[in-house]
Formats: C-alpha cells, sequence, structure tokens
C-alpha cells in the first residue's frame, strides 16, 4: 500500500528559530514550517510544540500509485486501524492515525507532476533558490521501541511494509520500494524517535557536510563508519533541540525484487565494518547523554585507563 515516505513533522519549541537552525546545518531550504532538500514540495514539516514536548508529532508516507484516500482508508478500516482525516500543507487531505506504539503515523496520495520538467533529474533542472549544500532526500526514519518483532508485525500486517534484514532479535529494518529500509526498529526498553536520516550524493558530500557542521559547533556521535548489514556509509549528528539524531548517509543498497530478509548475528561488524560501535550516550536523549558526548567523556575515560594500565 505504501510507496515512499514523503515527510516528517516536528514540534518544536520556536518555528523560526528551528527554520533557520535546520536550513544551516542541513541545507534545506524553504519557508514558514515546511523545508525541502531539492524539488519535492516539502520533507519537514515544522510545528509549534505548544504545551507538548519537542519532538516527533508523525512521519507521512506516500501511498502507491492508483491507491486513493478511500481505498486506504477501508485496507486500514480492515485490519483494524480507524484512521481520521486530516488537513495535510500543500497536499490536501491525509489519514492519521498512531502504529501499537503510538508513533504518530500519516499516509497521503501519490501526487504525479503535472508539468513534464517536474519529472526531469535534479541535474537537468535550473533554480535561482536551492543551496548548494544539501541532501538529496529524506530516506528513512529509525525508532526506539519495546518489542520490535510486535512492531514490525503491525507495519507489515496493516500499511504493507515488508522486512529487509534483521540484526539478532531485536533490530529490524523494513522497506517499501528499492531502498533497503525507510524505517527501523531497534529494541531499547522504550519507544523513541531516534533518527532522521538524509541521503548524500557520496562520501565527498559527506565530508563537506560533516566539515559544515563541525564549524557550527555541532558534533558527530558516531561515524563515520559503514553498516555492514545496508552497507550504506553513515555518520550521526544529535539535534538536541527536538530529541533525535540525524543521520547523513550514501550508498545505501538497492533491492533485488526477489530480496528475502536475512538475519545478521548481533555483533559489532554487523553494525559498522569499519569495527567502531556507538558510545552508550547514543541511545540516550537525556541533558547528562548530551555533556558526555560534547566532553568527549568515553574517549577520555578510555585514554586515561590506558595510561594507567
Amino acid at each position: 500500500m505504501i510507496g515512499w515516505i514523503h515527510h516528517v513533522t516536528l514540534r518544536v519549541a520556536d518555528v523560526d528559530e528551528a527554520r533557520e537552525r535546520w536550513s544551516l546545518l542541513h541545507g534545506l531550504s524553504g519557508e514558514g514550517g515546511l523545508l525541502r532538500c531539492g524539488y519535492e514540495d516539502f520533507c519537514l514539516e515544522l510545528v509549534p510544540a505548544g504545551s507538548a514536548a519537542p519532538g516527533i508529532e508523525h512521519v507521512a508516507y506516500e501511498l502507491r500509485p492508483g491507491i486513493t484516500l478511500g481505498e486506504a482508508r477501508e485496507r486500514l478500516e480492515a485490519a483494524g486501524v480507524k484512521p481520521r482525516e486530516v488537513d495535510v500543507p500543500v497536499r490536501g487531505r491525509g489519514l492519521r492515525l498512531e502504529d501499537c506504539d503510538g508513533n504518530g503515523v500519516l499516509v497521503i496520495e501519490r501526487r504525479v507532476p503535472e508539468r513534464s520538467e517536474d519529472r526531469w533529474p535534479p541535474v537537468a533542472r535550473r533554480t535561482g533558490t536551492l543551496l548548494a549544500h544539501r541532501p538529496r532526500k529524506l530516506g528513512h526514519v529509525n525508532y526506539l521501541t519495546a518489542d520490535t518483532p510486535r512492531i514490525a508485525g503491525w507495519y507489515e500486517r496493516v500499511l504493507g511494509f515488508a522486512i529487509t534484514d534483521w540484526i539478532g532479535d531485536d533490530a529490524v529494518w523494513l522497506h517499501v520500494n528499492g531502498d533497503h529500509h525507510v524505517l527501523a526498529f531497534l529494541d531499547k526498553g522504550y519507544c523513541h524517535l531516534h533518527h532522521v536520516a538524509f541521503e548524500l550524493v557520496d562520501f565527498g558530500e559527506m565530508r563537506v557536510a560533516l566539515d559544515h557542521l563541525a564549524q557550527h559547533g555541532r558534533w558527530i556521535t558516531w561515524g563515520p563508519g559503514r553498516h555492514s548489514m545496508a552497507q550504506n556509509l553513515f555518520a550521526y549528528v544529535r539535534m538536541p533541540e527536538e530529541e533525535l539524531f540525524v543521520e547523513l548517509y550514501s550508498d545505501m543498497e538497492q533491492l533485488q525484487a526477489d530480496h528475502e530478509p536475512r538475519r545478521f548475528p548481533d555483533d559489532p561488524h554487523a553494525s559498522n565494518a569499519w569495527g567502531q560501535l556507538p558510545p552508550r550516550s547514543y541511545f540516550r536523549f537525556d541533558e547528562e547523554a548530551i555533556r558526555s558526548e560534547a566532553e568527549q567523556r568515553e574517549a577520555l575515560a578510555a585514554a586515561a585507563g590506558s595510561a594507567v594500565s
């Protein structure tokens, strides 16, 4: 039923401040609360948090071509889910629901470009507004959960996602098209959005992005590295304002039509072919975890232990 990821909606303390920050750090452009990577209508929506905590509001997915909202509603209700119809910026109407962990999900119809030039690849088009450094696209999201098989089964049954791969029994990756994954879950005993991922063209573009982030006082929590399972190059930068990470990645595995799920061992090599696992703070979003990273406590503790021995 689902064909693509479309956008992520975040609750933020100040929309104007968040727009400037996400634009400056990650090369997104746009006006108001809607930001885009390139020529899409938008990939990130920023909404006022109000009395709620900043963080994830929902992830929006496009239906496959030819499936209407009415047909999607029927399929969802047949699966025991009762969505509600809501307004969606630029796109008109959508169906809002929650998965079995309570994460917000939005379903919208696929929009086919009306103008022929809107179907051209980016390098064939011209612009006077897009930034020089920008991601290629919004690629996927990754959640922490308390029950990986349960949440993976929900996305298979209700929205038609397919399992790509497992690492051990507690981490699963799911796809809806040729990209290795559009969604992933890792059991850490609680539910939380872990990261939003933007695709870059190649490792050279990642170097540009990481240099840029460093000059603006942002550090890399994990990476650069290469995930053995999905094959992609990666680097993770923390966005403490919205309690999430941004993954910058390139060279993601493209699946064959006859792909069968694989199960990788739960060892360091499956997570990072280059060997380094993330710091323990990587799965935490509290102030102490952020200070630990900024002060390089784990690295300094390891160095001190080595010197003593």
